[in-house]
Protein backbone atom coordinates (compact mmCIF):
# COMPACT_ATOMS: atom_id res chain seq x y z
CA UNK A 1 0.00 0.00 0.00
CA UNK A 2 1.13 3.47 -0.88
CA UNK A 3 1.16 6.28 1.99
CA UNK A 4 -1.11 8.85 0.74
CA UNK A 5 1.75 11.21 2.23
CA UNK A 6 4.41 10.48 -0.23
CA UNK A 7 2.00 10.71 -2.96
CA UNK A 8 2.93 14.40 -4.36
CA UNK A 9 -0.69 15.55 -6.34
CA UNK A 10 0.34 16.65 -9.45
CA UNK A 11 -2.26 17.06 -11.82
CA UNK A 12 -2.49 16.49 -15.76
CA UNK A 13 -1.26 18.91 -18.15
CA UNK A 14 -4.71 20.57 -19.69
CA UNK A 15 -3.62 19.34 -23.25
CA UNK A 16 -3.38 15.58 -22.40
CA UNK A 17 -6.97 15.96 -22.01
CA UNK A 18 -7.77 18.20 -25.51
CA UNK A 19 -5.37 16.57 -27.83
CA UNK A 20 -5.97 14.15 -30.43
CA UNK A 21 -2.58 12.95 -30.67
CA UNK A 22 -2.57 12.21 -26.44
CA UNK A 23 -5.28 9.53 -27.27
CA UNK A 24 -3.84 8.31 -30.23
CA UNK A 25 -0.60 7.79 -27.68
CA UNK A 26 -2.91 6.26 -25.32
CA UNK A 27 -4.68 3.23 -27.18
CA UNK A 28 -0.95 2.24 -27.62
CA UNK A 29 0.49 2.90 -24.84
CA UNK A 30 -1.95 2.44 -22.43
CA UNK A 31 -5.05 0.09 -23.87
CA UNK A 32 -3.08 -1.82 -25.21
CA UNK A 33 -0.62 -2.88 -22.72
CA UNK A 34 -3.13 -2.56 -19.48
CA UNK A 35 -5.93 -5.36 -18.47
CA UNK A 36 -9.44 -4.25 -19.61
CA UNK A 37 -12.86 -5.90 -17.68
CA UNK A 38 -14.62 -7.44 -20.23
CA UNK A 39 -17.41 -9.44 -18.84
CA UNK A 40 -18.56 -11.86 -15.65
CA UNK A 41 -17.62 -15.60 -15.46
CA UNK A 42 -21.34 -16.49 -15.74
CA UNK A 43 -21.36 -15.09 -19.35
CA UNK A 44 -19.01 -18.12 -20.47
CA UNK A 45 -20.57 -21.07 -18.30
CA UNK A 46 -21.03 -23.28 -20.62
CA UNK A 47 -18.90 -24.51 -23.45
CA UNK A 48 -18.60 -22.70 -26.73
CA UNK A 49 -20.10 -19.41 -25.26
CA UNK A 50 -18.34 -16.44 -26.13
CA UNK A 51 -18.49 -12.68 -25.98
CA UNK A 52 -17.36 -9.60 -27.86
CA UNK A 53 -16.05 -6.67 -26.17
CA UNK A 54 -12.44 -3.88 -26.69
CA UNK A 55 -9.22 -3.14 -25.71
CA UNK A 56 -9.57 0.68 -26.54
CA UNK A 57 -10.29 0.69 -30.06
CA UNK A 58 -9.66 -2.74 -30.46
CA UNK A 59 -11.87 -5.69 -31.42
CA UNK A 60 -11.59 -8.31 -28.78
CA UNK A 61 -13.40 -12.22 -28.81
CA UNK A 62 -13.45 -14.28 -25.73
CA UNK A 63 -14.86 -17.34 -25.27
CA UNK A 64 -15.01 -20.62 -23.36
CA UNK A 65 -13.95 -23.62 -25.82
CA UNK A 66 -15.61 -26.74 -25.83
CA UNK A 67 -12.60 -28.24 -23.54
CA UNK A 68 -13.78 -25.28 -20.76
CA UNK A 69 -10.60 -22.83 -21.02
CA UNK A 70 -10.70 -19.70 -21.51
CA UNK A 71 -9.70 -18.11 -24.97
CA UNK A 72 -9.34 -14.70 -26.10
CA UNK A 73 -8.68 -13.66 -29.68
CA UNK A 74 -8.64 -10.31 -31.88
CA UNK A 75 -12.30 -9.93 -33.04
CA UNK A 76 -10.77 -9.75 -36.94
CA UNK A 77 -10.56 -12.30 -39.67
CA UNK A 78 -7.43 -12.43 -41.55
CA UNK A 79 -8.29 -12.73 -44.40
CA UNK A 80 -9.94 -9.29 -45.33
CA UNK A 81 -10.45 -7.73 -41.77
CA UNK A 82 -13.86 -8.94 -40.52
CA UNK A 83 -15.04 -8.92 -37.44
CA UNK A 84 -15.75 -12.46 -36.65
CA UNK A 85 -18.19 -12.76 -33.80
CA UNK A 86 -20.73 -10.21 -32.25
CA UNK A 87 -22.76 -9.20 -29.53
CA UNK A 88 -22.06 -12.36 -27.19
CA UNK A 89 -23.62 -16.28 -27.75
CA UNK A 90 -22.75 -19.75 -28.38
CA UNK A 91 -20.45 -20.60 -31.18
CA UNK A 92 -19.44 -24.56 -32.50
CA UNK A 93 -15.97 -25.71 -32.28
CA UNK A 94 -14.71 -23.73 -35.21
CA UNK A 95 -15.60 -19.86 -35.91
CA UNK A 96 -16.24 -19.26 -39.63
CA UNK A 97 -16.45 -15.66 -41.18
CA UNK A 98 -19.50 -15.03 -42.24
CA UNK A 99 -17.70 -12.67 -45.12
CA UNK A 100 -15.99 -14.91 -47.27
CA UNK A 101 -15.64 -18.34 -45.03
CA UNK A 102 -12.71 -18.55 -43.49
CA UNK A 103 -12.57 -20.95 -40.30
CA UNK A 104 -10.79 -20.97 -37.33
CA UNK A 105 -9.98 -23.26 -34.69
CA UNK A 106 -12.12 -22.16 -31.09
CA UNK A 107 -9.46 -23.68 -29.02
CA UNK A 108 -6.15 -22.16 -30.38
CA UNK A 109 -6.91 -19.81 -33.44
CA UNK A 110 -5.51 -22.11 -35.89
CA UNK A 111 -6.52 -21.09 -39.58
CA UNK A 112 -8.59 -24.66 -40.69
CA UNK A 113 -10.19 -23.93 -43.62
CA UNK A 114 -10.15 -21.59 -46.82
CA UNK A 115 -13.00 -22.07 -49.59
CA UNK A 116 -11.24 -22.36 -52.74
CA UNK A 117 -7.82 -22.29 -51.39
CA UNK A 118 -6.70 -23.46 -54.20
CA UNK A 119 -6.71 -20.03 -56.51
CA UNK A 120 -4.65 -18.71 -53.75
CA UNK A 121 -0.91 -18.39 -54.63
CA UNK A 122 1.38 -19.84 -51.60
CA UNK A 123 -1.58 -19.96 -49.05
CA UNK A 124 0.35 -20.30 -45.58
CA UNK A 125 -2.65 -21.26 -43.38
CA UNK A 126 -0.51 -21.77 -40.42
CA UNK A 127 0.84 -18.59 -40.34
CA UNK A 128 -2.59 -17.05 -40.63
CA UNK A 129 -4.74 -17.93 -37.29
CA UNK A 130 -5.82 -15.47 -35.49
CA UNK A 131 -4.08 -13.28 -32.76
CA UNK A 132 -3.91 -14.51 -29.55
CA UNK A 133 -4.90 -12.21 -26.46
CA UNK A 134 -4.29 -12.76 -22.80
CA UNK A 135 -7.32 -13.32 -20.73
CA UNK A 136 -8.04 -13.59 -16.79
CA UNK A 137 -10.49 -14.70 -14.61
CA UNK A 138 -9.92 -12.37 -11.57
CA UNK A 139 -12.30 -12.60 -8.71
CA UNK A 140 -15.92 -13.50 -10.88
CA UNK A 141 -14.36 -11.05 -14.03
CA UNK A 142 -12.91 -11.62 -17.07
CA UNK A 143 -10.27 -8.82 -18.06
CA UNK A 144 -8.64 -9.30 -21.28
CA UNK A 145 -4.78 -7.78 -22.06
CA UNK A 146 -3.31 -6.93 -25.75
CA UNK A 147 0.35 -7.47 -24.06
CA UNK A 148 1.35 -10.82 -24.81
CA UNK A 149 4.08 -10.20 -21.87
CA UNK A 150 2.14 -8.34 -19.50
CA UNK A 151 2.08 -8.94 -15.77
CA UNK A 152 -0.98 -11.13 -14.61
CA UNK A 153 -3.74 -9.16 -13.50
CA UNK A 154 -3.29 -11.69 -10.19
CA UNK A 155 -0.21 -10.15 -9.58
CA UNK A 156 -0.45 -6.51 -10.12
CA UNK A 157 -3.54 -6.50 -7.73
CA UNK A 158 -3.83 -10.22 -5.88
CA UNK A 159 -4.05 -7.98 -2.30
CA UNK A 160 -7.55 -6.74 -3.71
CA UNK A 161 -8.93 -10.52 -4.24
CA UNK A 162 -10.25 -11.32 -0.69
CA UNK A 163 -11.81 -8.14 -0.64
CA UNK A 164 -13.66 -9.30 -3.57
CA UNK A 165 -13.49 -12.75 -2.21
CA UNK A 166 -16.10 -11.47 0.74
CA UNK A 167 -18.99 -9.99 -1.60
CA UNK A 168 -18.54 -13.60 -3.83
CA UNK A 169 -18.62 -11.82 -7.09
CA UNK A 170 -18.39 -15.07 -9.20
CA UNK A 171 -21.80 -16.57 -7.64
CA UNK A 172 -23.69 -13.25 -7.72
CA UNK A 173 -25.91 -13.13 -11.20
CA UNK A 174 -26.34 -9.60 -13.64
CA UNK A 175 -29.81 -7.98 -13.39
CA UNK A 176 -28.58 -5.25 -15.35
CA UNK A 177 -26.51 -4.09 -17.71
CA UNK A 178 -25.90 -1.79 -20.48
CA UNK A 179 -23.85 1.04 -22.28
CA UNK A 180 -25.49 4.52 -21.07
CA UNK A 181 -24.33 6.40 -23.74
CA UNK A 182 -21.27 8.71 -23.65
CA UNK A 183 -20.33 11.34 -21.26
CA UNK A 184 -19.51 15.11 -22.91
CA UNK A 185 -15.95 14.75 -21.23
CA UNK A 186 -12.22 12.97 -21.75
CA UNK A 187 -12.17 9.84 -20.60
CA UNK A 188 -9.16 10.99 -18.03
CA UNK A 189 -11.47 13.42 -16.58
CA UNK A 190 -14.34 10.86 -16.15
CA UNK A 191 -11.46 8.89 -13.85
CA UNK A 192 -10.49 12.13 -11.68
CA UNK A 193 -14.04 12.94 -10.64
CA UNK A 194 -14.11 9.33 -9.42
CA UNK A 195 -10.84 9.26 -7.88
CA UNK A 196 -12.35 11.98 -5.41
CA UNK A 197 -14.91 12.50 -2.55
CA UNK A 198 -14.24 16.32 -2.17
CA UNK A 199 -16.85 17.29 -4.46
CA UNK A 200 -19.65 15.33 -2.63
CA UNK A 201 -20.49 17.88 0.07
CA UNK A 202 -20.70 20.32 -2.89
CA UNK A 203 -22.24 18.67 -5.57
CA UNK A 204 -23.98 15.13 -4.09
CA UNK A 205 -26.55 15.97 -1.99
CA UNK A 206 -27.96 12.95 -2.17
CA UNK A 207 -24.49 11.09 -1.17
CA UNK A 208 -23.96 13.92 1.64
CA UNK A 209 -26.78 12.89 3.47
CA UNK A 210 -26.33 9.32 3.04
CA UNK A 211 -22.45 8.67 3.39
CA UNK A 212 -20.54 9.43 6.44
CA UNK A 213 -17.96 11.97 4.56
CA UNK A 214 -15.79 12.79 7.80
CA UNK A 215 -14.86 9.00 6.96
CA UNK A 216 -14.90 8.76 3.46
CA UNK A 217 -11.05 7.12 3.24
CA UNK A 218 -8.91 6.10 0.18
CA UNK A 219 -5.95 3.57 0.12
CA UNK A 220 -3.51 3.54 -2.76
CA UNK A 221 -1.84 0.64 -4.19
CA UNK A 222 0.77 0.45 -7.01
CA UNK A 223 -1.72 -0.53 -9.96
CA UNK A 224 -5.66 0.13 -7.87
CA UNK A 225 -6.84 2.46 -5.28
CA UNK A 226 -9.65 1.39 -3.03
CA UNK A 227 -12.50 4.06 -0.89
CA UNK A 228 -14.32 3.08 2.09
CA UNK A 229 -17.91 5.30 2.24
CA UNK A 230 -19.57 4.35 5.59
CA UNK A 231 -23.15 4.88 5.89
CA UNK A 232 -24.47 7.27 8.04
CA UNK A 233 -26.08 5.88 11.41
CA UNK A 234 -28.58 9.38 10.93
CA UNK A 235 -31.06 8.78 9.14
CA UNK A 236 -31.45 11.20 6.22
CA UNK A 237 -34.52 13.80 5.61
CA UNK A 238 -34.50 12.46 1.89
CA UNK A 239 -37.63 9.08 2.09
CA UNK A 240 -35.71 7.38 -0.46
CA UNK A 241 -32.59 7.22 1.34
CA UNK A 242 -34.06 6.72 4.41
CA UNK A 243 -35.90 3.86 3.37
CA UNK A 244 -32.37 2.27 2.10
CA UNK A 245 -30.89 2.69 5.37
CA UNK A 246 -33.45 0.96 7.15
CA UNK A 247 -33.75 -1.85 4.79
CA UNK A 248 -30.47 -2.85 3.15
CA UNK A 249 -29.46 -5.90 4.35
CA UNK A 250 -25.51 -7.63 3.32
CA UNK A 251 -25.32 -10.20 0.54
CA UNK A 252 -24.24 -13.43 1.90
CA UNK A 253 -20.95 -13.80 3.28
CA UNK A 254 -20.52 -10.04 3.93
CA UNK A 255 -19.50 -9.20 8.10
CA UNK A 256 -18.10 -6.58 10.31
CA UNK A 257 -17.64 -3.11 8.52
CA UNK A 258 -18.91 -4.75 5.31
CA UNK A 259 -22.72 -4.58 6.48
CA UNK A 260 -22.94 -0.38 6.44
CA UNK A 261 -19.88 0.93 4.19
CA UNK A 262 -20.35 1.31 0.59
CA UNK A 263 -16.67 0.85 -1.35
CA UNK A 264 -15.56 1.94 -4.62
CA UNK A 265 -12.43 0.32 -6.35
CA UNK A 266 -10.69 1.57 -9.49
CA UNK A 267 -7.99 -0.62 -11.17
CA UNK A 268 -5.77 1.01 -13.75
CA UNK A 269 -6.46 2.61 -16.08
CA UNK A 270 -10.12 2.52 -16.25
CA UNK A 271 -11.97 0.18 -14.21
CA UNK A 272 -14.06 0.52 -11.10
CA UNK A 273 -15.79 -2.08 -9.10
CA UNK A 274 -18.35 -0.57 -6.61
CA UNK A 275 -18.74 -2.29 -3.60
CA UNK A 276 -21.83 -2.19 -1.77
CA UNK A 277 -23.67 -4.26 0.48
CA UNK A 278 -27.05 -5.26 -1.62
CA UNK A 279 -24.94 -5.39 -5.02
CA UNK A 280 -22.00 -4.95 -6.55
CA UNK A 281 -21.81 -2.78 -9.73
CA UNK A 282 -18.40 -2.86 -12.80
CA UNK A 283 -18.09 -0.02 -14.71
CA UNK A 284 -15.51 0.36 -18.29
CA UNK A 285 -14.45 3.72 -18.67
CA UNK A 286 -13.53 4.00 -22.55
CA UNK A 287 -12.87 7.03 -25.08
CA UNK A 288 -15.18 8.07 -27.38
CA UNK A 289 -13.00 10.25 -29.36
CA UNK A 290 -10.92 12.93 -27.60
CA UNK A 291 -14.00 14.97 -25.56
CA UNK A 292 -16.27 11.98 -25.33
CA UNK A 293 -16.52 9.13 -22.48
CA UNK A 294 -18.85 5.75 -23.22
CA UNK A 295 -19.81 4.41 -20.33
CA UNK A 296 -20.21 0.55 -20.28
CA UNK A 297 -21.92 -1.03 -16.79
CA UNK A 298 -23.36 -3.86 -15.06
CA UNK A 299 -25.22 -4.75 -11.54
CA UNK A 300 -24.97 -8.04 -9.96
CA UNK A 301 -26.95 -9.53 -6.86
CA UNK A 302 -27.05 -12.86 -5.34
CA UNK A 303 -29.51 -15.13 -6.96
CA UNK A 304 -32.79 -15.93 -5.41
CA UNK A 305 -33.55 -11.91 -3.74
CA UNK A 306 -37.30 -11.31 -2.06
CA UNK A 307 -39.08 -8.21 -2.58
CA UNK A 308 -37.21 -6.20 0.20
CA UNK A 309 -34.02 -6.96 -1.33
CA UNK A 310 -34.93 -6.01 -4.60
CA UNK A 311 -36.87 -2.65 -3.17
CA UNK A 312 -33.11 -1.56 -1.52
CA UNK A 313 -31.49 -1.95 -4.53
CA UNK A 314 -33.89 -0.10 -6.98
CA UNK A 315 -33.42 2.99 -4.58
CA UNK A 316 -29.49 2.57 -4.57
CA UNK A 317 -29.99 2.31 -8.51
CA UNK A 318 -32.09 5.41 -8.41
CA UNK A 319 -29.59 7.17 -6.52
CA UNK A 320 -26.74 6.59 -8.14
CA UNK A 321 -28.94 7.79 -10.98
CA UNK A 322 -29.10 10.59 -10.13
CA UNK A 323 -25.09 10.84 -8.62
CA UNK A 324 -24.31 10.15 -12.86
CA UNK A 325 -26.34 13.17 -13.87
CA UNK A 326 -24.79 15.17 -11.41
CA UNK A 327 -21.37 14.00 -12.74
CA UNK A 328 -22.17 14.53 -16.07
CA UNK A 329 -22.78 18.21 -15.43
CA UNK A 330 -19.62 18.44 -13.58
CA UNK A 331 -17.38 16.80 -16.35
CA UNK A 332 -18.77 18.60 -18.95
CA UNK A 333 -18.00 21.88 -17.03
CA UNK A 334 -14.69 20.86 -16.47
CA UNK A 335 -13.89 20.28 -20.21
CA UNK A 336 -14.98 23.08 -21.40
CA UNK A 337 -13.24 25.48 -18.68
CA UNK A 338 -9.79 23.48 -19.73
CA UNK A 339 -9.95 24.80 -22.73
CA UNK A 340 -9.10 28.00 -21.38
CA UNK A 341 -5.88 29.45 -22.87
CA UNK A 342 -2.78 29.36 -20.81
CA UNK A 343 -5.00 28.03 -17.96
CA UNK A 344 -2.43 25.34 -15.65
CA UNK A 345 -4.95 23.16 -13.39
CA UNK A 346 -4.67 24.50 -9.76
CA UNK A 347 -2.46 22.52 -6.63
CA UNK A 348 -4.60 19.43 -5.34
CA UNK A 349 -5.88 19.05 -1.50
CA UNK A 350 -5.21 15.76 0.50
CA UNK A 351 -8.52 14.11 -0.39
CA UNK A 352 -7.51 14.37 -4.28
CA UNK A 353 -4.49 11.67 -3.50
CA UNK A 354 -5.80 9.62 -5.95
CA UNK A 355 -6.54 12.23 -9.04
CA UNK A 356 -2.35 12.29 -8.27
CA UNK A 357 -1.72 8.99 -8.01
CA UNK A 358 -3.97 8.25 -11.39
CA UNK A 359 -1.64 11.62 -13.16
CA UNK A 360 1.55 9.88 -12.18
CA UNK A 361 0.69 6.54 -13.56
CA UNK A 362 -0.94 7.88 -16.94
CA UNK A 363 2.50 10.32 -17.08
CA UNK A 364 4.94 6.96 -16.10
CA UNK A 365 2.93 4.65 -18.44
CA UNK A 366 3.35 7.51 -21.92
CA UNK A 367 6.97 7.78 -20.98
CA UNK A 368 7.47 4.35 -20.79
CA UNK A 369 6.48 4.04 -24.34
CA UNK A 370 8.61 6.77 -25.90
Amino acid sequence: MIETEQVRPRPLQPRLYLDPEVLAEEMDAIFARTWQYAGHVSQLASAGAYLTTTAGDQPVLVLRTHDGELRAFRNVCRHRGSELLSGSGTCKRAIRCRYHGWTYDGSDGRLLGVPEHLSYADLDKAALGLFPVRVELFGGLLFVNLDPLATPLAEQAGDMLPLLERYRLAELECFSSGDSGSQPANWKIIADNYLEGYHVPIAHPGLMRLLDYQRYDVELHEHWVRFDAPLREKPSENRGERLYQRLVRPMPGLEGDDRRCWRYLFIYPNTTIDLYPDQVNVWKIMPDGVERTADLWACFRPPGNGPITRLVQRLNNRLNTEVLAEDVDLVSRVQSGIRTRDYELGPLSGREAAVGWFAERIRRSLDEAD
